[in-house]
């Protein structure tokens, strides 16, 4: 509808007279709000001008070095910035009161909302509600509030920066593995699980998660029969753990303790070992490649160092053969993989420690020749996380830091640490600051200590009393932050932070120890009245039935006579008419019981028989027989006739 005859139609109506009395309502209601182009675009402008302002000095606050200072300017600049709003604000009502002034009140206004306005408060609300853009970083506040929350973040940076008080030592719990020497422990990468390895050629698992304080392992097995545990390590993935032992034949076991895999022996009659299988003497140690989960690592006293493949177990995968400074051959006492796993190091008996590129087993990449006392195991080698840093503990009691990168000379070198075994470890922190190994006692002479080296001044910064053994093995979980202590007294501890540590070993000690059945409680304890020994006991009836259900129950009361035999005899037992001839000699030879101690009565006996009726020799000689002829019997003869038999043989 076109406006202007609108106005017309208006104009003739109020002309017309009363409008109540033409249309029925007294008018169109409150007059539509008026805006004044002018007065929004100066504010516009004087807006966009305030913002760039405060642009300008939030640019200058984050350059700003000392913290006193950048609070107060901050301060100072909020302050400008309310006093510049609450211009702004009070222009912007002053230009809409004069623009609204020939309305009603604002209270019912027809038309678009009016925008929000912030309505100026008194200094104290201003300090409260902040009026502009957000704050700065740097801005807590007040500068009171500012200083003393420096204060405390600078407090808790140096304690960030101090990695001695990252050290979680103040709560241990301890598993009682055995009582012989712990010489392997294994942890899987999650954390859940632990695995012991000992002198008394046990394995034990462990699982945080499942454990009580009663702190039982729920598995123990020997799978290496009585051969002395190495080391165990899990895989990358922690499905899979191997085990090397004192004989030459790996094994790979499930995490349940099941066999896997088991590497293959080589021929010790072939001088040259790449040609062989496998390893022909004593393993020393091994682990699992860092990033593929199918390979691992061993080295044997057969003077090599192999790599194998989980999938083939007939045949090595790689050789890497350690040699002196005069080609001759050398045990590896211990070998590890670079943390990238490009590189493979050993460290062997004399001394030397080489280093090969993971591709290529001819030539050493890396050799250090003096690197520890030769004729001395060298236990362990550690790779630093940033995987520059090599860390030797020798069994010359010393451990040594290395450069990769410049291998003739160690950085650092620590001296006497007491070194008794030949796979104690050391390790690095999860933070990579620390270096972590432990120290030898023998028997009866102090305690054995884990020490805390730092690794940019190799300083002993801190050590922790273990027990009154030595301490062999030690791992630190970059996970869990928790440390695990193998002792030469069969113990594996670990040591744990409430607040710094996780999971782990806080699974189990909060899990109260499960109740004894009751039937279990009854049998040990015992309690015995007077009226239950047999002697005061009172003869009570018993039942026919259940007397010969008990005899019934008796092999020799409930045997069944034998019946006589008949047939031709059965179960040893000769029946009494046999058919055969010899069941005939044999009933003959039982029934016959004559004495025959006596051999002259014995012949005799048959005498009247043969003569009255000759039949085998007596015939043949009828004719050419001579009639024998007696001398006469003296008087003497007959009185010796007449002696009794037992003179006779007296005589």
């Amino acid at each position: 509808m076109d406006p202007n005859r609108v106005e017309e139609a208006s104009g003739k109506m109020s002309g017309d007279g009363d409008i109540s009395s033409v249309m029925g309502f007294s008018g169109f209601g409150k007059k539509a709000r008026t805006f004044d182009f002018d007065a929004i675009f100066e504010q516009t402008r004087r807006t966009a001008i305030e913002r760039s302002q405060r642009a300008l000095e939030e640019r200058q606050m984050t350059q700003m070095e000392e913290k006193g200072e950048s609070s107060k300017s901050v301060k100072s600049s909020v302050h400008a910035q309310r006093n510049k709003a609450a211009a702004a604000t009070s222009r912007k009502q002053e230009s809409d009161s004069s623009s609204d002034s020939g309305s009603d009140s604002d209270s019912g206004l027809i038309g678009p909302p009016p925008p929000p306005q912030h309505t100026t408060q008194d200094d104290d609300d201003d300090d409260d509600e902040l009026v502009g853009p957000p704050l700065p970083p740097g801005y807590t506040g007040s500068t009171a509030h500012s200083d003393e929350e420096d204060e405390e973040g600078g407090a808790q940076d140096d304690d960030d920066d101090d990695p001695v008080k990252k050290i979680p030592d103040t709560h241990e719990i301890t598993l009682q593995h055995g009582t012989k020497t712990v010489s392997a422990l294994g942890l899987d990468p999650s954390g859940a699980r632990l695995v012991t390895g000992g002198y008394d050629y046990d394995v034990r698992f462990w699982d945080f998660a499942g454990m009580d304080q009663a702190l039982q392992a729920f598995r123990s097995l020997q799978p290496c029969d009585c051969h002395q545990i190495k080391s165990l390590q899990y895989s990358i993935t922690g499905d899979v753990i191997l085990v090397v032992s004192g004989n030459a034949q790996a094994k790979v076991l499930d995490r349940d303790g099941f066999n896997v895999m088991e590497c293959v022996k080589g021929d010790q009659y072939i001088v040259d070992m790449a040609n062989t299988k496998g390893h022909t003497a004593m393993l020393n140690s091994g682990c699992w490649h860092p990033k593929i989960k199918e390979e691992f690592m061993t080295c044997s006293n057969d003077c090599t160092v192999r790599t194998w493949d989980l999938n083939s177990e007939k045949k090595h995968k790689s050789v890497f053969k350690p040699r002196s400074f005069q080609g001759k051959k050398v045990t590896p006492t211990c070998c590890t993989y670079s943390r990238d796993g490009k590189l493979v190091a050993a460290g062997c008996q004399d001394g030397t420690i080489q280093i090969w590129d993971r591709n290529l087993s001819v030539h050493t990449k890396f050799h250090c020749r003096q690197a520890h006392t030769p004729g001395s195991d060298t236990s362990c080698l550690s790779f630093s996380y940033d995987g520059v840093t090599l860390a030797s503990r020798g069994g010359d009691d010393t451990l040594k830091m290395w450069d990769i990168r410049n291998f003739r000379k160690p950085v650092n070198v620590a001296t006497g640490l007491t070194n008794y075994f030949a796979m104690t470890d050391c390790c690095f922190s999860p933070d990579d600051k620390l270096l972590v190994t432990g120290t030898s006692v023998k028997k009866n002479e102090g305690n054995g200590k884990l020490v805390f080296f730092d690794r940019t001044s190799f300083q002993r910064v801190y050590e922790i009393e273990v027990t009154d053994a030595s301490v062999v093995r030690c791992l630190w979980h970059p996970k869990l932050n928790q440390i695990m202590v193998g002792t030469g007294n069969g113990l594996a501890k670990v040591y744990y932070d409430p607040v710094k540590s996780h999971r782990g070993a806080k699974l189990c000690v909060v899990k109260s120890k499960r109740k004894e059945k009751q039937a279990e409680t009854l049998t040990q304890d015992y309690i015995i009245t007077p009226h239950a020994l047999p002697m005061f006991r009172e003869a009570r009836q018993r039942s026919t039935r259940k007397q010969l259900e008990k005899d019934r129950l008796d092999p020799k009361k409930s045997h069944k006579p034998e019946p006589p035999v008949s047939g031709p005899g059965r179960g040893g037992r000769v029946a009494a008419h046999g058919g055969t001839l010899s069941s005939f000699i044999v009933k003959n030879i039982a029934l016959d019981k004559s004495d025959d101690s006596n051999a002259r009565e014995a012949i005799l006996r048959h005498a009247k028989d043969a003569s009255e009726n000759p039949y085998w020799v007596a015939p043949a000689y009828k004719e050419t027989q001579p009639e024998p002829v007696f001398a006469e019997e003296s008087e003497e003869d007959e009185e010796a006739d007449k002696e009794p038999e037992w003179k006779k043989r007296k005589i």
